[in-house]
C-alpha cells in the first residue's frame, strides 16, 4: 500500500484565510503565511488552496498570495477555485503550484482540461468531483488527462470500482477513528478537511497513531538504528549541520538518542546541551527553528550530516553561521556555481541602488528596459555564431556575456536566482 497523504486545506478570499465555502470568518488571526508555516511545521505532506477571489484585481492579488504560499510552504501546492481558462492555469503553475484542480461541476473547465494537460502535463491535473455522475459522464477524459481527483462527498468507493486514480477525500468527519477507517481504504490516497485542516490538531501525533494501527503515513524513519551509531565517550554524536539551499556550514552540536529521536518525530533539529546538561529543541526561544531537510551518516557512523531550513540566525551570536571567525586564508577563486551567480547578481544590485560613475551596468540601467533587453537578444544570437565554431573558448565567452546580460534584466524585473533554482528544481 503506498504512503497516505495529509492534506490542509485554505480557504482565500480578500488575502485572508477565512473558515470555509462562502464564509467571511477569519481562520483563526487569517494570515496566510503563519498558516502555512504551521502547517508546514506540524507535519502536512500537501497543501490545498481554495482560491474564493472575485473580480481581476482580487485574482491578481490572490496570484501573488498563492506565489508567497509556494515559497514558504516547501511541500506541493494545489490551487482549487477561480480557473476559468487556460492563462489561470499558467499564472498558478508558474506561482509555484504543484498541481490545478479543476472543477468538473463547471461545463468550462470540463472543456479546459484536455488543452491545459497537453500543455503543461497531466501530473499537474487535479479533478474536482461532487457527484459520481460528474466523474462517469467524463471517465475517459478524466482517465486520459488528469493524475488525481479531489472528491467533495465520500463517493471515493464508487470511484474505485471502475478507476484506479487517486482520489482525495476532502471530508468535514473529525472522529480520529473514523478518519483512520478511510484511510485504510485502497479508494482513498489522502484526507483533507476540517480535522487535517484544524489548528488544535498535531499531525505529527495523528501520523504516529495512523503508523500504530498499521497506515502508511510520510514520517522520519531512520534507516540505521541508533545502536549502530559509534558514541562518544558521553554516549553521544556529534552533527554538523548545513543550510540545505546552499550547503553553508552552520553550526556544530551533539545529540543523544533522545536528541534523535525527537528529532525525527517533530522533524525539528534538536540536540543534547552540553553545558547544561538537557534536551535543547533549537530555536524553542529564540524562534530560530531549523526543520529537516536531511540526515546522512558517514563512513564511520560516528557523525551526522543535517542539512536544514534555517530559521534566522543558526549562532547565539546573531550571526547566520557559528563559523565566522577568520584564521588563515589563502587567496583562490571560487568557482561555486552558486556563489559566482549569487555574487555577480549583488554587484548587479548593487550598482542599481548605488550608481556608480563609468559603469557599464549603470549604462544599461540608465538606457532602460529595452536597451537591456536588445543586448540579451544579441548576446543569444552571439552563442548561436560561436557553438557554429570549433573553439570552445568562444562559447564561454559568449555564454558568460549572455549570462550577465539576463542577470541585469533580473535585477531590471527583481527576479532573483533564488526564484530561478526554485522554478529549476520544481520542474
Amino acid at each position: 500500500m503506498a504512503d497516505k497523504l495529509l492534506i490542509p486545506c485554505l480557504y482565500l478570499q480578500s488575502g485572508k484565510a477565512v473558515t470555509g465555502f462562502g464564509q467571511r470568518n477569519l481562520f483563526g488571526e487569517g494570515n496566510i503565511e503563519d498558516l502555512v508555516r504551521f502547517y508546514r511545521d506540524n507535519g502536512a505532506d500537501e497543501l490545498l488552496v481554495f482560491d474564493f477571489s472575485s473580480g481581476d484585481k482580487e485574482h491578481d492579488q490572490a496570484i501573488a498570495n498563492i506565489k508567497q504560499i509556494c515559497v514558504i510552504a516547501e511541500i506541493p501546492v494545489m490551487v482549487a477555485g477561480n480557473i476559468n481558462r487556460m492563462e489561470d492555469v499558467k499564472k498558478l503553475l508558474y506561482a509555484g503550484c504543484a498541481k490545478v484542480v479543476l472543477n468538473f461541476s463547471k461545463e468550462s473547465n470540463i472543456l479546459l482540461l484536455e488543452e491545459v494537460s497537453k500543455r503543461f502535463g497531466k501530473e499537474k491535473m487535479v479533478i474536482s468531483i461532487s457527484s459520481m455522475e460528474e466523474f462517469a459522464d467524463n471517465q475517459k477524459l478524466i482517465e486520459k488527462y488528469a493524475d488525481e481527483i479531489l472528491a467533495l462527498d465520500t463517493i471515493q468507493d464508487e470511484i474505485a470500482t471502475s478507476s484506479d486514480m487517486k482520489v482525495i477525500l476532502h471530508t468535514e468527519e473529525s472522529k480520529t477513528d473514523a478518519l483512520k477507517d478511510l484511510l485504510k481504504k485502497e479508494s482513498v490516497h489522502a484526507l483533507s478537511g476540517a480535522y487535517i485542516s484544524s489548528l488544535e490538531v498535531k499531525l505529527i501525533n495523528f501520523k504516529e497513531d495512523c503508523k500504530a494501527s498499521g497506515i502508511p503515513v510520510i514520517t522520519f524513519e531512520s534507516a540505521i538504528s541508533w545502536s549502530d551509531f559509534k558514541l562518544n565517550n558521553d554516549g553521544l554524536i556529534p552533527v554538523v549541520v548545513q543550510d540545505y539551499k546552499n550547503d553553508q556550514v552552520l553550526m556544530v552540536a551533539y545529540m543523544n538518542e533522545e536528541a534523535f529521536q525527537n528529532t525525527l518525530k517533530t522533524g525539528k533539529m534538536t540536540y543534547w546541551s552540553r553545558s547544561r546538561q538537557e534536551l535543547w529543541l533549537k530555536g524553542l526561544t529564540s524562534g530560530h527553528f531549523q526543520y529537516v531537510k536531511s540526515l546522512a551518516l558517514d563512513c564511520d557512523n560516528d557523525t551526522i550530516l543535517a542539512k536544514v531550513d534555517q530559521i534566522g540566525a543558526a549562532c547565539h551570536t546573531g550571526s547566520r553561521s557559528c563559523f565566522f571567525k577568520p584564521l588563515v586564508q589563502k587567496e583562490y577563486n571560487d568557482t561555486n556555481p552558486l556563489h559566482i551567480f549569487q555574487d555577480v547578481y549583488d554587484v548587479i544590485a548593487d550598482r542599481k541602488i548605488h550608481p556608480k560613475e563609468g559603469s557599464y551596468t549603470n549604462y544599461l540601467f540608465d538606457k532602460g528596459i529595452d536597451k537591456i533587453l536588445k543586448k540579451v537578444g544579441e548576446e543569444c544570437a552571439e552563442i548561436i555564431i560561436a557553438a557554429k565554431n570549433p573553439d570552445k573558448e568562444e562559447i564561454k565567452y559568449e555564454i558568460s556575456d549572455f549570462l550577465y546580460h539576463a542577470m541585469v534584466l533580473m535585477v531590471e524585473k527583481g527576479v532573483t536566482w533564488e526564484e530561478i533554482t526554485s522554478e529549476l528544481a520544481r520542474r
